[in-house]
This record gives C-alpha cells, sequence and structure tokens, in this order.
C-alpha cells in the first residue's frame, strides 16, 4: 500500500501544482472585480451580513489508512461550528466525512462520493451547481470551504476558505471603477465568469485533498510496514530466547539422569 500510494501522490501532486496559478489567478481577478461593483451587478457577490444559514462544504477522503488526515479536518470542522453562532448545514464529499457529522448530528444537505482517484473537473460541476443555485436562492448566507491543503509530503493543513459571497480585494489602489471594461455589460459577463469560479474552487480543493490523502497514506504505511518489521524483530528474539532456554533445561535433564543412573 504504500508503493502504490507513492505512485499515486506523483501524479496526484503534479495536477495540484498545475492547478494553484489557475485558481489564484482567477481569485484575484474575481476579488478586483467585485471591489469595483456590487450585489446590483450579480447576486454572489452580496456582501456577508452575518445573518442567514452557513453551509460548510467539506472535502475528506473515502477510505481510512491515511494515517492523521481525516482526524484534523473533522477536528478543525467541530471546532469551527463550536465557536461559531447560527444555524449550520454540511454538504459532505468523502464518506468520512460525512460519518462524522452524521455521528455529531450535523445536518447534512447533500453527499458526494470520492471523485477517484483521477479527479476531472467535470465531476465537480454537479456540485458547483448546487451550491451556487441554493445560494442564489437565499437558502444560506455564507459558504464555506473546508479541506486539506498539500504543503509537503510530510505535512498537510485544513483550511477554510469563503466560497461564497466573493470577497472584495482588500487592496483597492490602481482598481479605479473605470479600468474594467464589460462587454456586453457587467452581469453578462460575471454569469459566465462566477460560475467558472466556483467550479474551478471546487476542483483545486479536491485536488488538494486528493494529494493530501495520497502523502499521508504513504507516510502512515511505512510508519505501519517499520512498525510491523520490528515487532517481528522483538518477537523473534523472544522466539529465539525461549527456544535456547527449552535446549538448556532438556539438556540439564538429560544431564542429570545420566548421573543419577
Amino acid at each position: 500500500m504504500q508503493f502504490v500510494a507513492a505512485s499515486k501522490l506523483r501524479r496526484a501532486q503534479e495536477s495540484t501544482l498545475a492547478a494553484r496559478p489557475y485558481s489564484e489567478k482567477i481569485d484575484e481577478v474575481l476579488a478586483d472585480v467585485a471591489s469595483v461593483l456590487g450585489p446590483e451587478d450579480h447576486p454572489l457577490l452580496a456582501e456577508d451580513t452575518g445573518g442567514g444559514k452557513r453551509l460548510l462544504v467539506l472535502i475528506t477522503t473515502d477510505r481510512g489508512l491515511a494515517g492523521p488526515l481525516n482526524t484534523n479536518i473533522i477536528r478543525y470542522v467541530a471546532r469551527e461550528l463550536t465557536e461559531s453562532t447560527g444555524d449550520f448545514a454540511v454538504v459532505s464529499v468523502g464518506r468520512k466525512g460525512r460519518d462524522a457529522m452524521r455521528r455529531a448530528r450535523v445536518p447534512i444537505e447533500a453527499h458526494f462520493a470520492g471523485f477517484g482517484d483521477k479527479p476531472k473537473f467535470a465531476d465537480v460541476l454537479p456540485l458547483a451547481r448546487l451550491i451556487s443555485e441554493d445560494f442564489l436562492a437565499g437558502k444560506y448566507g455564507r459558504i464555506d470551504l473546508v479541506y486539506s491543503r498539500f504543503i509537503s509530503t510530510l505535512s498537510q493543513k485544513p483550511v477554510l476558505y469563503q466560497l461564497l459571497p466573493i470577497e472584495a480585494s482588500e487592496d483597492t489602489e490602481g482598481i479605479p471603477g473605470n479600468q474594467f471594461i464589460f462587454e456586453p455589460n457587467p452581469r453578462a459577463v460575471l454569469e459566465q465568469l462566477l460560475p467558472r469560479y466556483v467550479a474551478t474552487r471546487l476542483f483545486h480543493a479536491v485536488l488538494e485533498g486528493k494529494a493530501s490523502e495520497e502523502s499521508s497514506r504513504m507516510v502512515a504505511m511505512k510508519s505501519a510496514t517499520e512498525n510491523a518489521e520490528e515487532l517481528i524483530d522483538d518477537l523473534t528474539l523472544v522466539y529465539n530466547k525461549v527456544r535456547q532456554s527449552n535446549i538448556t533445561r532438556e539438556m540439564i535433564e538429560i544431564a542429570t539422569g545420566a548421573r543419577a543412573r
């Protein structure tokens, strides 16, 4: 399992690192656009007023044997739910997160199975469409994305990212209102751009989660292999000691019997 995870990790890591620049750039563009436009241009730009229900999109794995990866994400979500006020709901991606939320009795609005070893952009489109439509319908006031960010083979970090509403850029210097020219109009452009943004962020989170899963599983299986080898060595030593003790005892018994004759 260690070698299988290592082979999958390389592919998952390459996909994740390749997707990061695109994801970061679309974040930057939309943050700049949101700083000069408002809710009247598109409802996904509406500011979070703190009211309304909050949705967490929780991304975990379908399978276990991945070390502390899922435990860390679930603890992170549990702390977020405990420290925050208001109503919550969860959309789970991955069986481990769904099972944990069920045990905690957190309402689960929808569940999506993991997207396999080779996630595709088309796989996340139903999820992106679901949460976008629910947000536009006013069902939720804020939607957050919780996943494990791949840092290195030995390090993965749970993170929370506000997906909707889109946050405006804090650095508005050099972004005057007439810098952007929209054709035919801002709403028509955003109608095409914003759904792509939501799907891109979800796809990037899925890729990060897959790379984190394989790296954590590889390390966990390596540790398990080393522990098993150490246990085998210890048991072999104990076996040899017992065997030698039995041989010595039998030889003493034979020698004692010979003398008695």
